[in-house]
């Protein structure tokens, strides 16, 4: 598998328990280590050596976890929440987190139904109570949930599955969610109410099911409980401390409500002495120990996904469901793939092509980006946005820290201060040879010394007029299409052009005359470099664009010459001495090495 650029066993720390299905996937590719009871030293000891790490719910991957974890490229939470993740952390590191969004719904679901009818039924006491070898049928008498009021906060996938299976029930249903989907409310039967205090009168029956966030702990308070029936219960399956556990604690023995389900607590698993303790003893509670999703089919069905996007996400693929990443679906990126790579290597051909000591200007920061034909209908160009980002940091930037992705190339490219502006054009290409096209200009600050700095000539190129070379100063420009999945450059600065990008190259600049292509094969044959492919490149013929389509003739003495761009592929890299040969008066007007 490649990781980074490089042919290795990707690694995969598992610090908690994974269903044996997921496990036999990743051992078929990976290296895995299942590492167990692990401290939070201890972690942070050995994360540097992993490419994945897959948690549930007990490990905490906070940003000191994150930032040690230097191969880093996934992590992996096996279920819905990923709130013991620092995704802040992540998204700045283009570390991917991943959840399972699907896997346990329906577990979560019935969980939330077994505790609805045990705490209306009074599952719990009575239960204890016959195992005490009481029978004590006059005090547990419940109540039935047909034609009681279920107030759903949370109208997400969970909250709408446990909707349906409560209105199979006989129960009505009310719900507030400024996110829910209108039309699945109704198709489920459930009143979106437009307050949540109207929810919590309503309800005799209240269940939750949102993330734990910043804007949802402590939701349900004092005040909220105090707005409920005194007949009314209350159910979290979803997070602790969503509900204000001293609060419900008070609230229960002070009769305000009737009773609680409760499978998850702030601190897991309680200690004595903690609100969430004394709350699981209380005899109004029926308490479960965070078994929402604890099922062997949700075990299962979490285990397989989350090892898949696992090894989707380590071969380079993009994943299903990324918390701090767009989505993207399979078939649009099967589309965009080829022009992933593209887009990468013309970045990275321009950072080294159009370097400062080959143009002798400063480095452009600002981008213009165009996408042509059929790419410009493309639903979304993240990865294709983070493809050029990466291109253009790779050959300045070490391989360890060359983790940019489309979780945080926004970000990089903001820290890097590159500015790159995303234009699409759908005029045809068809007379071109092919549909889409991709085009790369860089511009210049005007407030740059560059702008009006007119850049040194080579020492063997003839005297050129000040406005000829005013015009070269706009000629930092890349185009390039995709044709059956192979990239091809087709324009290079000012010269029309058709190579593929791969390898080790040499790009000259000379006059198009005979014999330049002889001596520079001499010279590099002396050098024990052998050539793999040569393309020659003419002055782009389009003069449209005045200050790109530089003049296409060099004045001198002798009259005017045509330049031309010679693209040399070679099996090795050249030495910093032979490349100063090739710039010779019979050879090179400018020789530049770039490795793509």
């Amino acid at each position: 598998m490649t990781v980074n650029g490089a042919t290795r066993t990707p690694k995969v720390l598992i610090p908690e328990k994974v269903s044996p299905d997921g496990l036999a996937l990743l051992n078929a590719s990976v290296e895995v280590h299942e590492r167990k009871g692990l401290s939070a030293e201890a972690l942070i000891e050995i994360i540097g050596e992993y490419d994945a790490l897959i948690v549930r719910s007990e490990t905490k991957v906070n940003a000191a976890l994150l930032a040690a974890g230097k191969k880093l490229r996934v992590v992996a939470r096996a279920g819905v929440g990923v709130d013991n993740v620092d995704l802040q952390a992540a998204t700045k590191l283009g570390i991917i987190v991943v959840n399972l969004p699907q896997g346990n719904i329906n577990a979560a679901a019935e969980h939330t139904i077994a505790l609805l009818m045990a705490v209306a039924r009074n599952v719990g006491a009575a239960s204890a109570s016959l195992k005490a070898g009481k029978w004590e049928r006059s005090k547990l008498v419940g109540i039935e949930v047909k034609g009681k009021t279920l107030a759903i906060i949370g109208l997400g996938k969970v909250g709408l599955t446990v909707a349906r299976a409560a209105g199979g029930l006989g129960m009505n249903l009310v719900a507030y969610d400024p996110y829910a989907n209108p039309s699945l409310a109704a198709s489920a039967n459930v009143e979106i109410l437009p307050t949540m205090d109207e929810l919590f009168e309503q309800a005799d029956f209240m269940t939750i099911h949102t993330p734990m966030i910043a804007s949802t702990k402590g939701l349900i308070g004092e005040s909220e409980l105090a707005k409920m029936k005194p007949t009314a219960r209350i159910l979290n399956v979803a997070r602790g401390g969503i509900i204000d556990e001293v609060a419900l604690l008070s609230a229960l023995e002070a009769g305000t409500i009737a009773g609680a389900g409760i499978d998850v607590f702030t601190s897991e698993p309680p200690q004595p002495g903690d609100p969430a303790f004394e709350l699981i003893e209380h005899p109004s509670v029926v308490a479960t120990p965070h078994l929402g999703a604890s099922t062997v089919e949700a075990q299962e069905n979490v285990s397989i996904d989350v090892c898949t996007q696992v090894l989707s996400i380590l071969s380079g693929q993009l994943p299903r469901s990324a918390v701090n990443a767009p989505i993207i679906l399979p078939e649009e990126y099967r589309t965009l793939q080829p022009f992933v790579l593209l887009l990468e290597k013309m970045g990275s051909l321009f950072t080294q092509h159009f370097s400062p000591s080959n143009t002798r200007e400063q480095v452009r920061t600002t981008f213009d980006l165009i996408y042509e034909g059929t790419l410009a209908s493309a639903n979304t160009t993240k990865p294709l946005f983070a493809a050029l980002v990466k291109g253009l940091l790779s050959p300045i930037t070490s391989a360890e820290s060359l983790n940019i992705n489309i979780v945080n190339a926004e970000l990089v490219a903001k820290e890097r201060g590159l500015l790159i502006n995303e234009s699409r054009s759908r005029e045809t290409l068809e007379q071109e040879g092919y549909s889409a096209s991709v085009t790369l200009r860089a511009r210049l600050n005007p407030r740059s010394p560059s702008a009006s700095r007119i850049p040194r000539t080579n020492p063997f190129a003839k005297e050129t007029t000040t406005s000829t070379r005013a015009k070269r100063i706009e000629d930092q420009i890349i185009s390039g299409f995709v044709s059956n999945n192979i990239p091809y450059i087709s324009r290079l600065g000012r010269f029309s052009t058709s190579f593929i990008p791969d390898g080790t190259m040499l790009i000259g600049r000379n006059y198009d005359e005979p014999g330049k292509i002889g001596v520079v094969g001499g010279r590099l044959g002396k050098a024990g470099v052998n050539i793999r492919s040569m393309s020659v490149a003419p002055i782009e013929a389009d003069d449209g664009e005045a200050l790109l389509k530089v003049d296409s003739v060099v004045e001198g003495g002798g009259g005017t010459q045509k330049e031309a761009l010679m693209i040399l592929g070679v099996d090795r890299g050249v030495d910093e001495e032979v490349r100063r040969s090739l710039v010779s008066e019979d050879g090179l007007l400018e020789a530049g090495v770039v490795v793509l």
